[in-house]
């Protein structure tokens, strides 16, 4: 058989035929250069032997199904003291093959799992080999293996050609290039994109050895009365040395990496909850019985922990890491504790706490006049022009940033804030209505308010105050309020067709009321939950349903709004079945100024 492939690295023709000639064993055969026209001594080729020696390779052939392997005849000064065993079989050279090694010529050839078709199927593997066992614990040798397998009859591998090179250097600088790209370069610990990678892979031991592990969250407190008294330099000194002494006060096996700014993770292997509380214990104290030297001079430094055990507490990094925050949190509160364990009644305790400080913020923002409201256009479906705004909550926080009202609303309704805010709400409507008589706005209510018995004499108040913006005001009401209590709904409504007052059904399709209660009840629009209208362009069974509120509306007289318009498709199926109005991002979002007569899409 023919050699088909060999890496030659650029060696003329000469060498080339000479390292044929080494693979298959027969005597090298050197070629004569022309003689000159007088007479001379043949002038002999370039030896290969020394060609592949100066640049570490030495070829081979393996025959796999006898398991013979023959090598160039510089093998001993390509591999070293590698060579000094016997290497003539795939056996003999595997057992070399270290176990810091991810594969091996074996696994590049026998499990490759790939067809030869004739041309042999090609193969590259870096491994690195260790000289045998009794000649002392030497450095390993890494290398590359190239080549080609061939197969044999049963098109299993059965022959394979190849050129180990050495690239012991090579692997060293990548090796340090790669944990470089590991490592936090201020404090030299390993950075947080390696972290989660280290908890999956303790996560995965655990499962093997039934051993728990913790998470350890260490903040660095008071870091920017540190900077702003000592300097930033000073404070990076401090980060610096925390790493280290926290490196240096845990074992082998534990992982030690920079989470944040001034927070560092600790993975501590086998470790119980009682051991967690022992090693927390003692870093805090290891940190508080010295200063640390910095360029400013000897700097006094505390730290908080907040500690979770896995995988009792959690089977995938970014839980546990989100658990060992919340810890942490509790921790950095004023409660005396500088270390506190993740628990689930620890998780119920921090909602509440939350909760409290979501309430507190809620009843500044109405002391300190800081609730507002934002106005998105509902349009015209045939002319796209504006026919009315749903006015909507915003609540600014003290710095300025306005507040996610689904992140306060479920906290206000279990403290019992949402009617106060719906009264400011209200209130506000009423204000920019009478100072704006074009203007018309809907006010959505929630269930707590429409179910509250003095909300209807409070609504005549505010409207007797200025009884011209009844008829430019829509009250919406939800569908579920209509299941909480039907008559005290059916009540308000009546109050509000008193004071000429519209009165919208809001989510219409999502409380799934009887038709004999829609007819009972006298609304004069219903506006559909857009949670069906977002993709009746693709389900056929939102377009049927659609499509059934519609016609049901049409047949109690109503008015309907669709919701979350955002595409012309949608839009155009929605026109065609008689949709009076149109709200969602294709008509406008929210802002804090109503637009009027504003045409915002065409009619198509």
């Amino acid at each position: 058989m023919q050699l088909r492939h060999i890496a030659n690295r650029g060696l003329e023709a000469p060498a080339a035929n000479a390292l044929h000639s080494s693979i298959l064993k027969t005597p090298l055969v050197t070629r004569e250069l022309p003689a000159p026209p007088v007479a001379a001594a043949p002038v002999a080729g370039p030896d290969p032997r020394e060609i592949l020696s100066s640049i570490g390779e030495v070829v081979y052939d393996w025959e796999i199904g006898t398991d013979r392997l023959t090598w160039g005849p510089n093998l001993g000064e390509t591999l070293g003291p590698i060579a000094s065993e016997a290497l003539d079989t795939g056996l003999g050279y595997g057992e070399r093959v270290a176990r810091e090694s991810g594969a091996s010529r074996y696994d590049a050839i026998i499990q490759s799992g790939k067809t030869d078709t004739g041309e042999g199927v090609p193969y590259q593997v870096v491994y690195a080999l260790a000289q045998p066992r009794e000649l002392g614990q030497g450095p390993l040798v890494w290398v590359e293996d190239t080549g080609r397998w061939f197969a044999g009859p049963t098109g299993k591998p059965a022959r394979a050609y190849g050129v180990v090179r050495v690239v012991t250097e090579r692997h060293e600088m990548e090796r340090k290039l790669a944990l470089g790209a590991q490592i936090d370069p201020l404090t030299g610990v390993l950075n947080r994109a390696q972290l989660g990678e280290h908890i999956a892979r303790f996560l995965q031991q655990a499962e093997r050895s039934r051993k728990p592990f913790a998470v350890l969250l260490v903040a660095l407190e008071n870091l920017f009365a540190l900077n702003r008294t000592y300097g930033y330099d000073a404070g990076d000194e401090v980060i610096a040395s925390l790493a280290r002494r926290l490196r240096e006060n845990v074992r082998a096996c534990d992982v030690v990496a920079r989470h944040a700014g001034n927070k560092f993770a600790l993975v501590l292997d086998n470790c119980d909850a009682d051991e967690t509380l022992f090693a927390a214990q003692r870093l805090l104290d290891l940190v508080k019985g010295a200063p640390f030297e910095t360029s400013a001079g000897p700097i006094p430094a505390s730290i908080r922990i907040g500690g979770v055990i896995g995988p009792r507490e959690g089977r995938v990094p970014h839980v546990l890491l989100q658990r060992a925050e919340e810890a942490l949190d509790v921790a950095r509160q004023n409660n005396g504790k500088r270390f506190v364990a993740y628990t689930a009644s620890l998780a119920r305790e921090d909602a509440r706490l939350r909760s409290l400080q979501v309430a507190d913020s809620i009843v500044s923002a109405l002391n300190e006049r800081r609730v507002d409201l934002a106005f998105q256009p509902i349009v015209h479906a045939a002319t796209g022009e504006v026919a009315f705004h749903e006015a909507l909550l915003r609540i600014r926080l003290p710095d300025g940033t306005v507040a996610s009202p689904a992140a306060l609303l479920p906290v206000a309704e279990k403290a019992g804030l949402v009617r106060l805010l719906d009264q400011r709400v209200m209130e506000l409507a009423l204000e920019r209505l009478a100072a704006d008589p074009q203007l018309r706005v809907s006010v959505n209510c929630s269930v707590l308010t429409v179910l509250d018995p003095e909300w209807p004499e409070r609504l005549k108040a505010a409207i007797a105050m200025n009884p011209s913006v009844s008829d430019r005001l829509i009250v919406e009401i939800t569908e579920t309020s209509l299941i909480e209590d039907f008559e005290t709904t059916r009540n308000l409504i009546a109050v509000c067709k008193e004071l000429n007052v519209k009165v919208a059904m809001d989510d219409f399709g999502a409380g799934h009321t009887s038709f004999r209660n829609l007819r009972d009840l006298d609304f004069d629009i219903v506006k559909i939950d857009g949670a069906f209208i977002q993709n009746i362009t693709n389900s056929q069974d939102d377009r049927f349903f659609v499509r059934t509120l519609i016609d049901l509306a049409r047949h109690l007289s109503l008015e309907v709004v669709a919701e979350w318009v955002e595409d012309e498709s949608t839009a155009r199926i929605l026109r065609d079945w008689g949709v009076e109005y149109f709200q969602g991002a294709l008509y406008g979002r929210a802002a804090e100024r109503p637009t009027l007569d504003d045409k915002r899409t065409a009619a198509k």
